[in-house]
């Protein structure tokens, strides 16, 4: 296995530049950050209400635009939950697509089911997909287990296909792969809790485009570990593959919930600015964070909060989950509203 980022530096050697000061001094002051920023500045702007204000790093603050899905009359919704939304255009990917926009999501608990609707607008509405749900919690002779869920759609770009990574149970993520974003065929497991020590889920996991040369990968993973090793509980961890189909892990978070006060983190997401890379995820309290990582993945800087759920419906002091697209020129963010066991599919758009 080829070093990765948080191991390059071994005795002796010069560690990564980060800006003069040691790792373990950041999280300290990436620590002390995240816990000013819940009392005052940004955080304490956007929970609150008034004027809009800027996200951290300089990314816009999205407003809620309303529900691409008709909650009340969708064919399929066993649970009366959806969470885990993930929009892609495929417009410009294939032909004879059913709209320009495909959305995907999924219930939570037994059965689950990972679905589809489709639309040619990020703002709405989207219609579902008749033959939801397109992948189930049995798909024999591969698997057949509790519940499937938190879909992630990535474009291959290589290959030209979908690949859809999903849940199922907790403990397990899976790849299955499609010409048209609709019809998929399994391909297997890529992460397991047995391919990482000290952690006992492994779920909601995102991929994305992203090359680390130094590790000769073109693709990145972030998902949620529940970790065995204090403080905190569900963190996020990260992974790397050439292809997307194998994969490699880092045995250590790449980041933790106390620089943000919380206990839990999941649902991260990948966002590039100003030169560097960060990850969008939501705690435990309902908020968003931001967080600089870095291009190689060896930064954990807490920037705050990215985004407040509003107090009242949909999001009922809860939005997670975020997955975000561009329609014409304008960002939209996709997400979970409400509490657990009520979660609404929500979206918002950049002010």
């Amino acid at each position: 296995m080829r070093p990765h980022p948080h191991r390059q530096a071994s005795p002796g050697s010069t560690p990564p530049d980060l800006g003069g000061i040691d790792r373990r001094r950041l999280l300290r002051g990436a620590s002390l950050l995240g816990a000013a920023t819940l009392s005052g500045g940004v955080g304490a702007l956007a929970a609150t209400a008034g004027p809009a204000v800027a996200a951290p790093a300089g990314f816009p603050s999205y407003s809620y635009l309303g529900q691409p899905l008709d909650h009340a009359n969708l064919r399929y919704n066993p649970t009366g939950e959806l969470i885990f939304p993930c929009v892609r255009g495929v417009y410009d990917r294939i032909s004879g697509g059913l709209a320009r926009y495909y959305l995907y999501y999924a219930p939570h608990d037994r059965p689950g089911g990972i679905c589809l609707a489709y639309g040619n607008s990020l703002a709405g509405p989207f219609t579902e997909y008749a033959g939801n749900p397109i992948v189930r919690r049995d798909w024999s002779p591969h698997y057949s287990v509790e519940h499937v869920s938190s879909p992630h759609v990535l474009w291959n770009t290589a290959t030209r296909q979908f690949y859809l990574y999903f849940h199922g149970d907790n403990d397990t993520t899976r790849l299955a792969i499609s010409n048209d974003g609709v019809h998929f065929t399994y391909y297997g497991v890529v992460l397991s809790t047995a391919m990482v020590p000290n952690i006992t889920e492994s779920s909601y996991a995102r991929v994305f485009e992203h090359s680390i040369p130094a590790l000769g990968s073109r693709y990145v993973m972030v998902y949620m570990g529940y970790h065995q090793v204090r403080p905190g509980y569900r963190k996020i961890f990260w992974g790397w593959s050439a292809d997307g189909r194998r994969w490699q892990f880092d045995p250590q978070p790449l980041i933790s919930p106390a620089g943000d006060g919380e206990s839990d983190l999941s649902g991260a997401h990948l966002l590039h600015r100003n030169g560097t890379t960060y990850v969008v995820y939501h705690g435990g309290s309902g908020r968003m964070y931001l967080t600089e990582v870095g291009n190689n993945f060896d930064r954990e800087i807490h920037l705050g909060v990215f985004h407040a759920p509003l107090t009242g419906a949909p999001d009922n002091r809860r939005s997670a989950a975020p997955a975000f697209g561009t329609d014409r020129g304008r960002w939209y963010m996709f997400y979970e509203a409400g509490q657990r066991g009520s979660t609404r599919i929500a979206v918002a758009r950049a002010m």
